[in-house]
């Protein structure tokens, strides 16, 4: 058996994952020198079960506003106290589980890449055939490899990278990652998708409202994003954010409009759907086992996209704490 790794902390956030959690320490085990869970209010033994499983535990104070950017903060911040020589800190979602060789890899590749300060590989649905919504979730996974833009919530990055960023930011409730990395990108960093299996993920998404008040939050991550850093040259989310409006917000209400001085042009405008599902079914080679089942879910997820972009421009109009969008 090879040496428990040195400089690799690794971080675990999560609330009543139960087992799931369990599954996460235990692929843990003797692959990081110290490995942080940072627990949200849990109603089960997660906390239990973090320390019978040698983990530090964190509990957050849950009268401050919660985001998971504050939890994984919390969570390198008091991993890099506890081992201070870490060189990389590896995230990974309390609902998941680490690929046996994707550690090794990741800290590889951050060795023999200086310029690389986040690494990525590829994240699995452990249930793909339990439904059609976490078989859309594996495809959205399912990145191209090689240099990236960002990265999610499971994946290495270079400890310095985060002590000099100041890690995520704690006010973005959603897309708190491709924000950290479009900072990382602008000062000097790489980021990399490599192909290796990275961890097997649980979506547990089997209701209809669930993957809508999932596909809302990305909507409100597409108006976040684009509203911190929507300027050229970045222009992070500003084409995914006006594409989600244009098709959930302002096509239905122009459709509607027409319809009552010109049903006729109406309807035939409203035809736009069907035709780009139709597109979208023929042309999409990374949904070649269920084509039209992604082709509709896109087309329909526009609408669930722009009522979440409004909800982040209604928070900011009125000058509300944003909160997250939980869809478990």
């Amino acid at each position: 058996m090879s040496a428990t790794p040195d400089d690799i902390a690794l971080v675990v956030i999560g609330r009543n994952e139960g087992e799931r959690l369990v599954r996460c320490l235990q692929s843990a085990q003797g692959q990081a020198a110290v490995v942080v869970y940072v627990d949200s209010a849990s109603q089960d033994a997660s906390v239990a079960n973090a320390r019978r499983l040698g983990a530090q535990v964190v509990e957050l104070d849950m009268s401050r506003p919660f985001s998971a950017a504050r939890a994984r903060n919390e969570g390198w911040q008091r991993a890099l106290q506890i081992c201070p020589t870490a060189q990389f800190v590896q995230f990974v979602d309390g609902d998941c589980e680490l690929q046996p060789t994707w550690m090794p890899q990741a800290r590889q590749t951050l060795k023999t890449h200086p310029a690389v300060v986040a690494v990525c590989g590829r994240r699995k649905e452990r249930f793909p055939e339990a439904s059609v919504y976490n078989r859309l979730c594996d495809l959205e996974w399912n990145t191209p490899v090689g240099e990236a833009l960002a990265v999610g919530g499971d994946a290495m990055f270079r400890a310095s990278a985060l002590v000099q960023s100041g890690g995520y930011r704690a006010d973005v409730v959603a897309g708190e990652e491709p924000e950290l990395c479009v900072r990382l990108r602008q000062a000097g960093g790489k980021i990399l998708r490599i192909d290796a299996d990275m961890t097997l993920h649980d979506a547990n998404i089997h209701q209809f409202k669930q993957w809508w008040t999932r596909a809302k939050r990305g909507g409100y991550a597409y108006a976040l994003g684009a509203h911190l850093h929507g300027q050229p040259p970045e222009r992070h989310w500003v084409k995914e954010h006006r594409r989600a409006l244009a098709w959930g917000l302002w096509l239905p209400l122009g459709i509607l409009a027409s319809s009552l001085v010109a049903p006729g042009l109406a309807a035939l405008v409203a035809l736009i759907y069907p035709l780009q599902v139709l597109r979208m079914g023929l042309r999409n080679p990374t949904a070649s086992d269920i084509p039209w089942h992604y082709a509709v879910f896109s087309v329909v997820g526009k609408l669930a996209e722009a009522q979440g972009c409004l909800r982040f421009w209604m928070e900011r109009r009125q000058g509300a704490t944003p909160t997250i969008i939980e869809y478990k």
